[in-house]
This record gives structure tokens, C-alpha cells and sequence, in this order.
């Protein structure tokens, strides 16, 4: 339900005070003001050269936080490569424009310039990869040797992220995408020591060389520990280092190597049957590590965890429920979600998820592809994040870009065949709460993170959301749509949050007596103005249904609402915690059926989520002095069970041909991507076609910096002489925002036990 009204109405609505009688019936807790806060974008998943991205940092940060050569300006970056080592020296810039007096360009280098021919092989510590941690022979042996990561972000990543954050006054930090043991990878970060407050009133150097107030050793230290790709025994090139965890069996594991202080699964013979098994137990034993020792300031996410397919006792492949269940249980504040939205939107394979994908070309990513850019444990209804959620888990959706580059165009050029900047198209907008401090640090962002005060959005399709819901009891308790939704468009044209007995936000747990109303109010701001894509052509994704809308003008077209019911967390003996989704669930889509939750074990499915309310122009309402703002509300009555609610919107309306289906729910994204697999050859599945001639379309050898592309661009795919959807066009066709659950605890009921 959703109501039209007048400025003086959201006047009277927003002044109304509650009294002291009705905030003790509207609450059953004692009420306590959250400190003032605001949504910031910001991305915690992306490379460069110092693990295989295509940029030095330097470049990869003035792209993505800049306003001027780029509009994308984040709010704040988290350089995150992968673990392992490399050879390249990242620090060193492309080119004079990015020269920075401590860190100036160097003429004849740059950052593929290797370690041995920047700063010398006898500076790399440690001991060689190729034969694994049982080996003596040092790194800097190697005429051109490879650094182990902890060394490169301890002792030069670090300092140079540090040197650039009080340059621009902006939050810059460094995490890892963990390549993790068991599985597959892992987004985390241990903030002890960055950026500490030392630097606010800091002189930086008018030379170089940088010197750092604050320290890496704490990310640098896991990232020793507990990375898969790291086997080197030197304890941190002589630190000392130990990897022992309080109250587990650490020495006394036969998976322990008392050279390297640290677990090491051991390979060969039977054992191998067993390696990804033991593999997870040492990645929980590196979250029992952050508990134990950075309980505050840390956290790890799984990256694109459908890609690698369903886990494989044997390998070191993907993620089932059951391990993020484990994972959530050694460290409910450390693990608390899921990158379920992958970068590489652009791809040839959309996130790089595929069929077919693995084990020898037979199994795979779980879901098959992503489903308008989300992998299906979070895009399906019902599916794994629902199970996790059905729990009361504190376990949220998260999106990154994983930047590596461009595909076939050069890293300045706004097309691509690949990945967009940080920001450029994914964005984590997260409550993020100062407290009065005057500048935001990394630990104000990991404690926003780990609230769930977050939202998603691609493309511009969103960017304010204001999710409120808010109890309701006859009488002078009784709660009017009108003035929820005043208390909503406040808050989102504030960019924050709304604070007010009685009513919680994503990510909060409203506790409510049986039989409680409950008043929803949402409120969104569709950006009027152009977005960040290049092409101002109309969407061929639209066009199929008749509708002509420029791509760089993209229209929110409607949300979904979605309930489940939490019934409690499940015990880790209980049949129902573990299971693996189907192999065969992109199956179910041929012919144009669809898969069911039949085929999907229990443990990794809540069947009672479900879309509950719609909304779109024929029911929200915009706001008479900003029209991007879109208003809608809805009640539910008498409350019993202890529920969650979350929200999800496009711009593409419902049964738009190989996009949605007759619910809205996106289909698979396999009819956008170019690339072939086993059995099938490239161009096989398309079928979105872009006819749209314009006279701004440059050549793929030209490079391109500026927007306003006004035809089909010259490097989507050609069959039988027809362009078809694909590639950055499909990603920017295609567009979604996802918000994180708001809880309803009801007395009596399920307890939301994960939840504040």
C-alpha cells in the first residue's frame, strides 16, 4: 500500500514524537541511539600487478576514487590481490601522471618491471615455492625470484596505501583475496595497525622515502598462515611467526609443519582423497585465528563462491552451505557473508562462471552461471542465502568488481570485454558510523560491514536506499503508513539510516509482541542523471519488448519483496546442515522450464521464502521535490513467527525474453555470454539482439575515453552478420540492486539468535 501526499504531510509525519508509554509498547528492549552515520561505496575485491591485475596500484586507486578522469568516486578502497607471490613490482607507476613526490614515476620502469630489476633479488625473503615448505633454498637464490605476498604487503604494498590515503584524504587499506585451503577464494582483511590515527596531523615526505606509522604484520602474518598459495617456512623471513591457535591441537595435527610453525595438508597416496577436507579444517582453524587474536578487526568473505563449483573433498574447489555454516560458527563476527554478486561482469562468461567448468571440463560452477550477475545462492528465492538467513545467521550479500582488466581494450578505454573499475559498475554502499571521529578509518568500515547496514546495486540503477520496518499495536501505538514513510525519505535524503524506537534497518533485529503490525516503508533514489556507462544507445534487452531507453540512462523498474521465516540455527549433527546444490540446476532452465527446490537437500534451502509484495510506478509514489525518489509501503498483520524481510530491484520489467521471467526472477545469464564450453561453441547461446546504427562508434583498436557511444559497439558478437547482446553491453543491460535482510523477532517465537 502506498500513499500520495504533500511536503506539509512528511512535515507533521517526521515531528511526530513518541511518547515514553508507546516506545515501552512498541519495544521490548531498552532503546539505545545509534551514533549518526552515512552510506559510503566502496569495494574490497580487486588487483593489480602485484598479483595478476593489469595496473599498479596507483592507477587502480585514482581510477576508482577520483571524480575527474573517472566519475566513479569511491568512498573507500580496499586493495585486496591475490595470495601466493609474484613477481612484479606494483608500486611502480604506468606513467608521470601518476607520480607522487615519495613515490615518483621512474623512467624505463613500470609495474610489470619485476622484483630482481627494481629493487634486487637479494631483498625477496623467504623460501622458494616450487618445492613447498619443506624446502631451504631462499627466495633471492633465484635470479629472478618471486615475493611471497606477506612480504609485499607487509613491506611495500602497505606503506605505499598508507602514503596515498593521507595524500587524498581518503580511507585506503589493504586486505588479500585469499586463495583458500579446500576451497576456492576468500575476500578478508585483518585492519590491526593501518592507517592508525598518528597519521592525521602527519607531514609527508617531499621525496621519497615513505615511511610508514602503521603496519601490515597482522593481514601479512595470515596471509603466512593460512593461504593456500603460501608455502613458504621461513616464519615470516625470520619474524618468528606462529600459526598455533588457542585451544586447538596445532603441533599435535599431522597436517602440522614444525618448520614452517603452520598446517599443511599433506598430498599423496590416500591422503589425497581427503585434501579439501582437511583444507577447510585449516581455513576455520585461520578464522579461530582472527577470533582469537583480531576479534574486531577482521573479516573474510568467500569471493564468487559458486564459480569453482560445489566443493570436492579431494580438490580445492568451492563452497557448499555447510562450510559457510562452519565458518559462521568459528567467527560470527569475522565470516559473516558472501560475495555472491562476482565481478568480471563483462566477461565472455558472465563472473567467469561456466558450465562445465571443472574437474576435467565435467561439473559446473554451482548454478551453471550467474543469474542477472548473481550467482544462485544469492539470486534464487529460496536458496542458500535464504537457508542461511532462515537460521537468524548475521550472513550478508556483498558484490565487488575483482578488476584484473579490460579484455581487448587498453585499461583507459570505457569498454571492455572483461571487468569494470571498482565502482564503476558494482558498489557496496555501507552504513558506515564515525562516532564524531572526523575522519573515516578502516575499522569504522569493518564494523559497517559487519552489521549488514549494507545495500548492493549495479550499474546505477540505485543509489539511496532507506529499508525500514517498524511495530505497530492499536491504539496510540498504532504506526500510519504515512509517517513511516516520512521517517524513510528523510533518511534516504540524508544518506543515512533511520534511528527511531520501534522500527530497524537492514541488518537489525526488531523484536515485536505476537500480534504486532508491521509498517514497511521503502524509499529509493533513481538517479535521473546519467550513469557510468558509455553507451547512450537504447538497451537491446528493452528494445525486445518495445521499450527504447538509453543504456546511460537506465530506469528502476520495479523491487521485489521477499520474506522468509527463521526457524533457528540448524546443529552441525543434524542431517539437514549439510548439502550440496544441484549439479544439473542450469538443466532445469532448457526448453524454457524451470528448476525446483525439490532437487535442492534441505540443508541448503528455506522453503518458506517467498515474494511477498511488488512495487512499481503503478504503486510507489515520487516525492514532488526530487522526482528520483521513489516512496512505497506496506503492512503485515498480526505477526506470529519470527520472520526476515529483503528487497531486490531491476530496471528490466518481468518476462523481458531471456532475462526475466513471468515472476521477475532473472534467468540464467548463459544467453548473454560469448564464450563456448565442452560440447558447445562459442556464440552457441545468444540470443539478445543490438541493431541500433550510430555515427559515435569507434573501431576496438581506437582507444576510447569518453561516453556517448550511440550504436552498437564493433566487439559484440557477429553471427550470420547480426550484433548480439554480450560482453559490458549485456552488464549494462542488465541491472540490480539487493538489499540485506531486515530480522522480526517475535516473543514467543523462533529467537533471532545471530542478530542484534
Amino acid at each position: 500500500m502506498s500513499f500520495q501526499y504533500r511536503k506539509s504531510q512528511i512535515a507533521i509525519a517526521v515531528a511526530t514524537v513518541v511518547s515514553a508509554a508507546t516506545v515501552a509498547a512498541l519495544t521490548s528492549t531498552a532503546y539505545a541511539a545509534k551514533p549518526a552515520g552515512k552510506y559510503l561505496s566502496g569495494d574490497f575485491h580487486n588487483h593489480s600487478t602485484c598479483s595478476d591485475g593489469s595496473t599498479s596500484v596507483q592507477k587502480k586507486v585514482k581510477k576508482s576514487m577520483d571524480t575527474v578522469e573517472t566519475p566513479f568516486g569511491l568512498d573507500w578502497f580496499v586493495q585486496a590481490g591475490h595470495g601466493g607471490n609474484g613477481n612484479r613490482n606494483c608500486l611502480l607507476a604506468e606513467d608521470a601522471s601518476l607520480a607522487t613526490p615519495a613515490y615518483p614515476f621512474v623512467e624505463g620502469q613500470g609495474p610489470n618491471t619485476r622484483w630482481n630489476a627494481s629493487i634486487g633479488a637479494a631483498a625477496v625473503k623467504g623460501v622458494t615455492p616450487s618445492t613447498g615448505a619443506t624446502s631451504t633454498t631462499a627466495m633471492s637464490a633465484d635470479a629472478n625470484p618471486r615475493m611471497w605476498r606477506w612480504q609485499a604487503m607487509q613491506e611495500y604494498q602497505y606503506p605505499l596505501l598508507e602514503y596515498l590515503s593521507v595524500l587524498r584524504n581518503q580511507p585506503i587499506f589493504i586486505g588479500l583475496e585469499s586463495v583458500v585451503a579446500g576451497h576456492e577464494h576468500t575476500s578478508m582483511a585483518v585492519i590491526t595497525g593501518q592507517l592508525p590515527s598518528a597519521l592525521d596531523n602527519v607531514v609527508l615526505p617531499s621525496a621519497p622515502p615513505y615511511a610508514a606509522l602503521g603496519s601490515a604484520a597482522a593481514v601479512s602474518q595470515w596471509s603466512y598462515c593460512f593461504d593456500r598459495g603460501d608455502t613458504d617456512n621461513s616464519r615470516g623471513g625470520g619474524q618468528g611467526w606462529d600459526c598455533s591457535v588457542p585451544g586447538s591441537l596445532n603441533s599435535a595435527n599431522a597436517d602440522w609443519n614444525t618448520t614452517a610453525a603452520k598446517l599443511v595438508p599433506r598430498t599423496g597416496g590416500d591422503l589425497t582423497a581427503t585434501v579439501g577436507i582437511r583444507g577447510h579444517e585449516k581455513t576455520v582453524e585461520g578464522i579461530k585465528w582472527m577470533k582469537a587474536f583480531h576479534p574486531k578487526a577482521s573479516y573474510y568473505v568467500p569471493a564468487h563462491l559458486e564459480r569453482a563449483g560445489p566443493f570436492n573433498p579431494a580438490g580445492n574447489n568451492g563452497f557448499n552451505v555447510e562450510h559457510l555454516r562452519n565458518f559462521n560458527n568459528a567467527g560470527p563476527e569475522i565470516a559473516f557473508g558472501m560475495e555472491t554478486q562476482p565481478g568480471h561482469g563483462a566477461s565472455d562468461q558472465r563472473g567467469e562462471y561456466a558450465p562445465r567448468r571443472n574437474l576435467g571440463g565435467t561439473v559446473d560452477s554451482v548454478g551453471g552461471t550467474t543469474y542477472g550477475g548473481t550467482g544462485v545462492y544469492g539470486a534464487q528465492i529460496g536458496g542458500v542465502w535464504d537457508a542461511l538467513l532462515g537460521e537468524g545467521r548475521n550472513f550478508w550479500f556483498f558484490a565487488s568488481s575483482d578488476w584484473h582488466n579490460r579484455g581487448i581494450f587498453q585499461g583507459d578505454d570505457r569498454r571492455t570485454t572483461q571487468d569494470h573499475y571498482p565502482g564503476e559498475y558494482h558498489r557496496n554502499y555501507t552504513m558506515i558510523r564515525t562516532a564524531g571521529d572526523t575522519k573515516v578509518r578502516p575499522q569504522h568500515i569493518v564494523d559497517g560491514l559487519r552489521t549488514g547496514n549494507t545495500f548492493v546495486a549495479t550499474g546505477q540503477v540505485i543509489d539511496r536506499l532507506a529499508f525500514v520496518a517498524c511495530a505497530s499495536y492499536p491504539g496510540a501505538a498504532r504506526r500510519a503508513n504515512s509517517a513511516v514513510e516520512a521517517l524513510a525519505l528523510t533518511a534516504a535524503r540524508n544518506n543515512t539510516d533511520v534511528d527511531v524506537p520501534g522500527c530497524a534497518t537492514m541488518g537489525e533485529k526488531l523484536q515485536v509482541r505476537p500480534g504486532a503490525e508491521i509498517v514497511v516503508a521503502i524509499v529509493v533514489r533513481d538517479p535521473s542523471g546519467p550513469s557510468y556507462s558509455p553507451y547512450s544507445f537504447p538497451n537491446p534487452s528493452l528494445m525486445q519488448i518495445g521499450i527504447e531507453q538509453p543504456m546511460d540512462h537506465p530506469v528502476l523498474d520495479h523491487i521485489d519483496v521477499i520474506r522468509g521465516l527463521v526457524t533457528g540455527y540448524k546443529s552441525p549433527d543434524a542431517p539437514d546442515y549439510a548439502g550440496e546444490w544441484p549439479r544439473n540446476w542450469l538443466a532445469g532452465y532448457e526448453n524454457g522450464g524451470t528448476p525446483s527446490l525439490a532437487s535442492v537437500p534441505a540443508a541448503a534451502k528455506n522453503t518458506s521464502a517467498a515474494m511477498i509484495q511488488f512495487f512499481n510506478k503503478n504503486n510507489w509514489t515520487t516525492f514532488p521535490g526530487d522526482r528520483d525518489y521513489k516512496v512505497m509501503s506496506f503492512r503485515v498483520a498480526g505477526v506470529r513467527d519470527s520472520q526476515y524481510l529483503r528487497l531486490r530491484g531491476t530496471n528490466l520489467p518481468r518476462s523481458t525474453p531471456w532475462e526475466t521471467d513471468a515472476d521477475g526472477n532473472p534467468l540464467p545469464d548463459l544467453y548473454t555470454n560469448q564464450a563456448g564450453y565442452t560440447g558447445v561453441p562459442e556464440n552457441a547461446n545468444l540470443k539478445i539482439t543490438c541493431n541500433t546504427v550510430g555515427t559515435n562508434v569507434p573501431a576496438n583498436s581506437t582507444l576510447y575515453t569518453g561516453t556517448g557511444i550511440d550504436g552498437c559497439p564493433n566487439h559484440m558478437p557477429v553471427v550470420s552478420g547480426q550484433k548480439y547482446s554480450a560482453f559490458d553491453v549485456a552488464s549494462w543491460a542488465d541491472l540490480w540492486f539487493y538489499s540485506n535482510p531486515i530480522f522480526i523477532e517475535v516473543a514467543g517465537s523462533t529467537r533471532v539468535a545471530g542478530v542484534k
